[in-house]
């Protein structure tokens, strides 16, 4: 029977009083209860617009209907067939303006809860399925992957389910890239991740660690004597954007990017950790993104105050309003029409102060957003210890300085088709953060399949 419920099934969570605390997973996941309930309100559309918004193409109806006969297992078997981290994606993807924004359900009230369903049945397997991967066939080609990030895993996993033997190259010294060193514990917990990429290791995805492409190999090297027939770059975007403001450079001033790696990657958060991270008393996050809210929900469960300050109005915050709404129970003031003009430092050379002004929204910039204005002798003064920079990141310049060939964009983003991959060297193929800037998980996993799709058609091409 179909539930004609207009909304949502909710999603358990922990107290804000108790979560904002530590560093435990925040939303809970869907009983089976849960999602039975929340299954029956997918109304199994014929012509599925849900699908053409998802960028790794799920089957969605089909999941969903085997979680309406309580075939979890099932369930996930659809879900694996597209995607390579589903757990993952159940968690951190943007459903809200992806599948769910294609939903018919959404026309008069809430979109079925497709992100929370995939979560239910990605964690139902790990918990329940004992069943090993069974390693596919080899076709003795070999394809090099750069970067461990959700466009690499995603490519790796599609090629070698496709017979290739595939090496994911990793500059850091644990594999997942982004998805370990950028996104917090409490929105998605490692041990999540490292049950995906055990997943493709089994499968017979090789993962190499501590190496750094440019340095411990050149691409060329990777293709010329290595003997990898086409390479992957999902090298991502952890190079961190400043504003440039008089002050960037005192004690206490972090990139959100350094900031979230020493927490996440290296637990600084842990009390018998060695890794130093400030705790603040009073944490200023400059940026209105996911990355922003990640930055300002880790300073305040290390114990400060913290305050967003961002340009815009809340109607134009880029974070998931689901991100928002959490920091804003946990405690988190934000501070909109707002910009940050200098930062203040104390004789030891500490920051003591953040500088902004007020801004008003005049006519529409580039994007499309009201462009801010700053509104003049509007400037104040905000005590701050500690501040953190979250307006973005761009590609790591060393595979391009070390690429001859390789075609990049003015701000270093690699030029590549968007719809293949492909770059201006042959056999070269880039997809995620490292093409497009800082984008979404899921985008990135789009990115990385429609790549491996390629290079199979081009080492098919060449075999031929």
């Amino acid at each position: 029977m179909l539930n004609k419920s207009l909304e949502k099934t909710p999603m358990p969570v922990l107290d804000p009083e108790v979560r904002s605390k530590c560093f435990e997973e925040v939303t809970t996941g869907y009983t089976e209860e849960n999602a039975a309930s929340e299954a029956l309100r997918c109304l199994n559309c014929k012509n599925m617009p849900c699908i053409e918004g998802c960028p790794v193409k799920i089957s969605i109806p089909r999941f969903i209907g085997k979680i309406k006969e309580g075939d979890y297992e099932g369930a996930y078997q659809v879900i694996a067939e597209s995607s390579s981290l589903p757990a993952v994606c159940g968690r951190v993807c943007p459903q809200e303006t992806q599948c769910e924004a294609k939903c018919v359900r959404g026309i008069k009230g809430d979109p079925v809860g497709i992100g929370r369903l995939e979560r239910c049945v990605s964690d139902w397997h790990n918990t329940h399925s004992q069943e090993a991967a069974a390693k596919p066939e080899l076709n003795g080609h070999k394809v090099a992957v750069i970067g461990s990030g959700p466009s690499g895993l995603t490519c790796a996993g599609d090629l070698i389910k496709r017979g290739y033997e595939v090496t994911v190259f990793e500059a850091l010294h644990i594999p997942g890239g982004v998805l370990v060193y950028g996104i917090p514990e409490f929105r998605l917990p490692k041990a999540i991740v490292r049950k995906e990429i055990d997943g493709l290791q089994k499968l017979g995805v090789e993962v190499r660690t501590n190496s750094v492409i440019g340095k411990t190999y050149t691409i060329d090297e990777l293709m010329n004597e290595q003997g990898y027939e086409a390479v992957f770059i999902g090298s991502g975007a952890g190079l961190p954007q400043f504003m440039k403001l008089k002050g960037e450079n005192l004690k206490g001033v972090y990139s959100a990017n350094e900031f979230l790696t020493r927490i996440n990657l290296m637990k600084a958060y842990k009390p018998d950790n060695s890794t130093p991270i400030q705790h603040g008393k009073r944490t200023i996050v400059v940026g209105g993104g996911n990355v922003a809210m990640d930055a300002a929900r880790c300073a305040k469960r290390l114990g400060a105050d913290v305050t967003i300050v961002y340009r815009r109005t809340e109607k134009e915050l880029p974070a998931r309003r689901e991100e928002v709404e959490h920091a804003k129970e946990e405690g988190i003031e934000f501070r909109m029409l707002t910009s940050p003009v200098e930062i203040g430092g104390n004789s030891d050379g500490w920051v003591d102060s953040i500088i902004c002004e007020k801004m008003e929204l005049g006519a529409p910039d580039a994007s499309g957003r009201a462009r801010p204005v700053p509104i003049p002798d509007s400037n104040f003064t905000i005590q701050a210890d500690c501040v953190i920079i979250a307006i973005g990141t761009s590609p790591n310049p060393l595979i391009k300085s070390t690429t001859k060939g390789l075609e990049t964009q003015k701000w270093g983003g690699i030029v590549a088709d968007e719809t293949t991959g492909a770059t201006s060297k042959p056999g070269v193929y880039a997809g995620g953060d490292a093409v497009t800037g800082a984008a979404t998980v899921i985008l990135a996993m789009g990115a990385g399949k429609q790549a491996a799709e390629a290079i199979d058609e081009y080492i098919r091409g060449k075999k031929a």
